[in-house]
Parts: C-alpha cells; sequence; structure tokens
C-alpha cells in the first residue's frame, strides 16, 4: 500500500535513501549530487523564508519514500484575480513506475491546491518519452505555449 505525506524536516534521511536510490537506479539521469551539501540544503530549506510557498509530498511503500513531487504557490500582482502553482518535481523510482504513484501524488497535491484557492498549476513538462506520456495522461489537463529557461547570470 502507497501513503502520500507531506514532507517534513524529519522525513530529510528517508529523502536522501530516495535520492540514493534514483541515481542507482537511473544513472546520469539526475543533475546535482545528492551528498552532505544537499542533505543541508534540505535541512535548512525548512526555516528559509524562501520556502514558505513550497509544498512537498512523498509517496511511501513499506516504509521507504518511492516517490516525491514538490510544487510552490506563485503570487504575481499582474494577474491577481487567479492563483496559481508550479510544479517544480515530480519523480518516483523506475522501479515503482506505472504503479499510479505519481497520479497519487498529483492528485493529493490538487486537493491541497485547491484547499488553498490555487486554481491552475503549471508544469514544464521534461522531454523524455515516458514523461511526456505521464504528462497527456493527466485528467482536466491542457498542453499550452512553450516554455524558455533564462539564466540570471
Amino acid at each position: 500500500m502507497v501513503s502520500i505525506v507531506q514532507f517534513t524536516e524529519d522525513k530529510v534521511d528517508d529523502v536522501m535513501t530516495f535520492e540514493r536510490r534514483l541515481r542507482k537506479q537511473e544513472p546520469g539521469a539526475y543533475l546535482w549530487d545528492a551528498g552532505e551539501d544537499y542533505r543541508n540544503a534540505l535541512h535548512n530549506s525548512f526555516s528559509d523564508p524562501r520556502f514558505v510557498n513550497s509544498i512537498s509530498l512523498l509517496a511511501y511503500r513499506k516504509g521507504k519514500v518511492i516517490g516525491r513531487i514538490d510544487a510552490s504557490i506563485i503570487s504575481s500582482r499582474s494577474d491577481a484575480a487567479c492563483s496559481s502553482a508550479y510544479l517544480d518535481w515530480i519523480c518516483v523510482l523506475k522501479s515503482e513506475r506505472h504503479n499510479n504513484v505519481a497520479q497519487m501524488m498529483l492528485e493529493e497535491l490538487r486537493k491541497i491546491l485547491k484547499h488553498k484557492k490555487v486554481e491552475v498549476l503549471i508544469a514544464l513538462m521534461a522531454s523524455n518519452e515516458e514523461a511526456q506520456k505521464f504528462y497527456r495522461s493527466i485528467k482536466n489537463a491542457s498542453i499550452r505555449d512553450e516554455a524558455i529557461w533564462i539564466n540570471t547570470n
């Protein structure tokens, strides 16, 4: 059985184990090192005001994290009548994919966002075929526009 829970600071070690499992199952697919600097950054995020609008959920099976979803509520005065959120990350261990884990996490995130009066969840789509298939399967969603990554340096 899969349970979806809020990512809280006491679960950082579980997330670190998940991150190591991800990299073992898919070498070269993840661009950052899941070492001590990352562990410290995760711990620090729970007291950092930049993360006050973040929502992070974990999927557990048999006491181990098998998936993670992260989003942030976006505030913009130019579109103050519409509340939206950005889906930053959704990932399930390769060995756990195609078992509706991603859908379960997304559904729980949608419930939380609806409760917070967020109307739209915006996501960049990963270009790999497996991710594309997942995004196209999402109910009550439409694929629009294109994305651009702008470096601030």
